[in-house]
Parts: C-alpha cells; sequence; structure tokens
C-alpha cells in the first residue's frame, strides 16, 4: 500500500478577489511540488463530487440550501468580508467534500495506507449553520462523520495543526464524547476561539494555543505534553488532520515561526498514534498556507512522512 493523494482541477475555478490570499495557485504550487520525482510511488485520483447527504452530516439544511441557492452565475457574491462564492466555488467544495469521503473510503478499505486530499477551499472554519474564514463546508469534520455513520467506527481523533484555530470543528463535534478535536493555533488571531479552557461537553476537545513569535520548539511542547498524551488515551480508531501550513515562518496571516520540519516532524508522530490505535489510518485534507514556497516546503514534508519516507 501506498501514500494517496486526491485533487481536482475544479480547485483552480474557485475564485477569490484580486489580491487574496486563498488563490488558485496555492494548488498550482502543490501539484507542481508533488510532480517531482521523490512522490513517483504516490497513488494519485481525481476528488469525485461529493454529496449533499454527506455534508449534511455535519450542517444543517437551511444552511446547505441557502449556500446553494446563493452560487453566482457570474461574478462574485460576498458571504462576509473574508469569504465568497464564485461561479466556480460551488464543485469547488463539493470535490472537497467528495475527496475527504473518498479518501476515507480508501483508508478504511485498505486499498491506501493513508490519504492526502488537495483541494481548496479550506473547511475548518465552517459552522454547522455558517461559512467563514474563507471556509464553507468542513471536509475534515464531514469525513469524521462519514466514517462513524458508513463504517461504525466508534472513535475518530481530528487533529489541526493551521495556524488559525478550527471554531467550526469545535462546534461541530463540541457536545460528541465519540470525537476528539485537537489544535494548535496562535492566539489571539482570527477567530477568537480556542483558549485552552474550551474542552467541550464531555473533555474531547483539546487545545493548545501558541503566541506569536512562537516556534517549533513550543509546537512540539504542544504536541508531547498536551495533544499526544490525551491521544494515546482516546485511542482513535481514524485520525483526520487538518493540514493548515500557515503556521510557517513565511506565511503573511501569522506570525507563528514553524518550518518544514515542523510539519513532517508532526506528521510522523501522528502516525505513530495511528499506528498504534487506528491501524493507521489518517485522512489529511489541506486547510491553509498562503506564502507559495512555505506551502511547498511543508506539504513536501508532510507527504514525505505519510509515505514513511
Amino acid at each position: 500500500m501506498t501514500t494517496l493523494v486526491l485533487t481536482h482541477p475544479a480547485s483552480l475555478d474557485h475564485l477569490m478577489p484580486l489580491g487574496h490570499p486563498e488563490r488558485p495557485d496555492r494548488i498550482r504550487a502543490i501539484d507542481e511540488v508533488l510532480a517531482e520525482d521523490r512522490f513517483k510511488s504516490l497513488a494519485r485520483g481525481e476528488a469525485p463530487e461529493g454529496s449533499l447527504d454527506s455534508v449534511a452530516l455535519c450542517h444543517n439544511e437551511h444552511y446547505i440550501g441557502e449556500l446553494r441557492h446563493r452560487s453566482p452565475a457570474e461574478g462574485l457574491v460576498y458571504l462576509d468580508s473574508d469569504t465568497s462564492m464564485s461561479p466556480g466555488t460551488w464543485e469547488a467544495v463539493m470535490r472537497g467534500v467528495g475527496g475527504a469521503i473518498a479518501a476515507t473510503e480508501a483508508v478504511i478499505a485498505g486499498n491506501a495506507s493513508n490519504a492526502f486530499v488537495a483541494t481548496r477551499p479550506p473547511g475548518h472554519h465552517a459552522e454547522t449553520g455558517r461559512a467563514m474564514g474563507f471556509c464553507f463546508f468542513d471536509q475534515a469534520a464531514i469525513a469524521a462523520r462519514h466514517a462513524q455513520r458508513k463504517h461504525g467506527i466508534g472513535r475518530v481523533a481530528v487533529v489541526d495543526f493551521d495556524v488559525h484555530h478550527g471554531n467550526g470543528t469545535q462546534d461541530i463535534f463540541w457536545a460528541d464524547r465519540t470525537v476528539m478535536y485537537c489544535s494548535t493555533h496562535q492566539m489571539p488571531l482570527f477567530p477568537g476561539s480556542g483558549a485552552s479552557g474550551e474542552r467541550g461537553d464531555h473533555d474531547t476537545i483539546v487545545n493548545a494555543p501558541l503566541a506569536s513569535g512562537d516556534g517549533g520548539a513550543k509546537f512540539r511542547s504542544a504536541f508531547e505534553n498536551l495533544i499526544l498524551p490525551r491521544l494515546e488515551t482516546f485511542a482513535p480508531e481514524l485520525l483526520v488532520i487538518s493540514a493548515g501550513f500557515d503556521a510557517h515562518s513565511r506565511d503573511p496571516l501569522a506570525s507563528l515561526n514553524l518550518d518544514a520540519d515542523d510539519f513532517g516532524w508532526v506528521t510522523r508522530k501522528l502516525m505513530d498514534i495511528a499506528d498504534a490505535t487506528a491501524g493507521g489510518r489518517i485522512v489529511s485534507v489541506l486547510e491553509g498556507g498562503y506564502n507559495l514556497q512555505g506551502l511547498q516546503e511543508s506539504v513536501a514534508a508532510h507527504v514525505t512522512a505519510l509515505m514513511g519516507a
């Protein structure tokens, strides 16, 4: 078995205003680095279009219908100051959902040892009934819930190392004892959530906020001293990664100082957890990362670790 990478050209058709950091070039940069010879053993496929039934696992029907209705035939429709839809947005979003589901299916079936879904827009800020922070539907949360509902997976962990807190994922699983959500993120920073005292109804929310200027040592300490021990105790049967790379020192939207080696390190640590309790099953979905060089370096380190190289 090998690592599966899923993407789709529709990710390029979600357009944002000129100069917006969440731009199609993010996918082009990832495609470019993963085309290098060192990644030739990857299994590759196109993300299928997801279903509304899958989306409804985590988002309410009124919101789903409203978002579909607001999808424009031309131009841009603004949902908030950060988040807009173009004519290509709906398919891009649904390919992200379908990619997360297909990756989960492949990993659970044993057709891939793990998977990385390289689609945009990201998803972890999308709450049950609200788009925000460049996000529309929460692909990582949908993958976790799909694994539970279709395959009877009992415990799923979602681990988020994006520099911004995944308020949407936290919102979706706040009252759920069967899903553990763990996050490192810069604080204070958008969206304002993610304090260490936010622990959920069943103590399954694990937030490890970092301060502006923190680097790899603080990041690794947060995992070693808090997140990894909690994951070991929880013993997930599937691990989903919200793989945001905007904590890289080059990123323009935040001020943490991680480098590519830190992302490779945390990926290997999470693989150790998955090997111990989940049969190695990991599904990783792209979130942030807005400096193209930093994104390329970080994705390369992440995928190299997933490959076991």
